[in-house]
């Protein structure tokens, strides 16, 4: 049968639709906020793609979904006993359940979009990613700095988004609706973080700081042992090993339990304390004003006082954190199992796993040029335990490091001998050797 004869296609021409569908008027912004929290959410707020704040999230957000005019913003609301409990198994059903609950509302919302003939598209609050894209950006969406242009919340110094009336307790999710809204919100004027410090002395890593830095990769390499790095670390001690015996040796019988684990059950999360101590919030602040040494008591010691094991990269700044803070808890060294196959992911990712106490005393300027398959000119500057990553050659060098951009690669994947690239002139410097060994030890992998 032809596909003109055929009674859907007579039915849909025969109400003067056109090919190309007209744009959908503006979405009334009341309605639509009602219906996400019909579909479910504690809380909405409306970002229209144009926004400013979210500059830096544009353009992958229209690479995933060009269409997109209005970002929904939403909140699910946690339990808090469960988060706190130091059994990682409670708090863990406790995570995946509202994750779950997430991706319920946002396939509802983009369900009533769909019967109202309006385009919209939700992604995963985590799993499944585009893994295609991993050590990179495996995300669609990056639903903080979405949640703070919608007046979700502001960031806290535990870097998680903290609701005004839920605290820390919540996790976000996004929509993108292909129509604009008739109203728009504002980020809150007001941040609910207390900056008590808290999430600072519970997180077992030493990845928060008081003084607002964070530690990325000793974050990344302890909570997420059990996610994509520390699970490709695993994969390689179970490749490396001779037999049976000699994993055994590598890896201990919980470890191999807690790996099992995570495949048949989800990612195991292995802290979360920063949100479990959390007393930011209208709901939850109350415990916190009225006797403050009983929360300490009763949310915070038992977290602090846990003996566990903690995972770290060899020479790191967060081992050096373990052994001094908590010589009750296992510092067990472990490889990231994440490693940038660009240069370009290379030098995005030196601020993210820099390790600013390694670094003490160093003040040098870094001028690297890549050849090859991958071009490039950079220059890193280390002094006074910060760094600073900019393209081109800037100011006076310390250092100049001139390699073959695929040998690096494979030089940080551990695939490459720095003895064989001197030798075939993949690798060439002028300056002090020792300037590159004090380079190698701010970045421990």
């Amino acid at each position: 049968m032809d596909l003109a004869d055929h009674p859907t296609v007579k039915a849909f021409h025969s109400k003067g639709a056109d090919a190309a569908s007209p744009s959908p008027a503006a979405l009334d912004a009341d309605r639509l906020r009602a219906l996400c929290r019909q579909a479910g959410a504690d809380d909405v707020g409306l970002v229209r793609i144009d926004n400013p704040a979210v500059d830096s999230q544009r353009e992958d957000i229209l690479r995933f979904f060009p269409a997109a005019r209005t970002l929904v913003s939403f909140v699910c609301r946690m339990n808090r006993e469960p988060i706190r409990n130091p059994a990682r198994s409670v708090a863990n059903l406790e995570s995946h359940e509202t994750a779950d609950r997430v991706h319920k509302v946002g396939h509802a919302i983009v369900a009533a979009m769909e019967r109202e003939g309006v385009r919209a598209i939700n992604a995963s609050v985590s799993f499944p990613m585009e893994m295609d894209r991993i050590p990179g950006k495996g995300w669609a969406i990056s639903d903080k700095p979405i949640a703070v242009a919608a007046g979700m919340g502001r960031m806290g110094l535990n870097r998680l988004v903290i609701h005004p009336r839920f605290g820390s307790y919540v996790l976000l999710g996004t929509v993108l609706v292909a129509a604009d809204a008739s109203g728009y919100d504002q980020p809150a004027t007001h941040n609910p973080c207390l900056d008590c410090k808290l999430c600072a002395k519970a997180c077992p890593t030493g990845a928060i700081s008081a003084d607002g830095h964070f530690d990325f990769s000793a974050c990344l390499t302890h909570n997420y042992r059990e996610f994509f790095g520390g699970f490709t670390d695993w994969v390689e001690q179970l490749a490396d090993s001779k037999n049976a015996l000699d994993y055994r040796r590598r890896v201990t019988e919980p470890e191999t339990a807690a790996m099992w684990q995570s495949l048949i059950r989800g990612g195991t999360y292995r802290c979360v304390y920063c949100q479990a101590v959390c007393p930011a919030g209208e709901e939850v602040i109350g415990p916190y004003l009225t006797n403050r040494r009983n929360y300490l008591r009763d949310v915070l010691t038992p977290l602090r006082r846990k003996q566990e094991t903690v995972y770290v990269v060899p020479g790191s700044d967060a081992e050096a954190y373990v052994v001094r803070r908590y010589p009750w808890k296992r510092a067990r060294r472990v490889g990231s199992g994440v490693r940038p196959r660009s240069i370009r992911a290379f030098l995005s990712a030196l601020p993210l796993v820099f390790q600013r106490e390694q670094s003490a005393g160093l003040d040098a300027t870094y001028h690297f040029t890549f050849t090859g398959n991958e071009e490039c000119r950079a220059t890193v500057v280390i002094r006074d335990k910060t760094i600073g990553v900019s393209e081109g050659h800037a100011g006076l060098a310390s250092i100049r490091v001139t390699a073959d951009s695929q040998w690096w690669i494979g030089f940080l994947a551990k695939e490459r001998s720095l003895a064989w690239g001197l030798l075939r002139r993949k690798l060439r410097f002028r300056g002090s050797p020792k300037l590159l060994s004090a380079f190698a030890k701010c970045f421990p992998s």
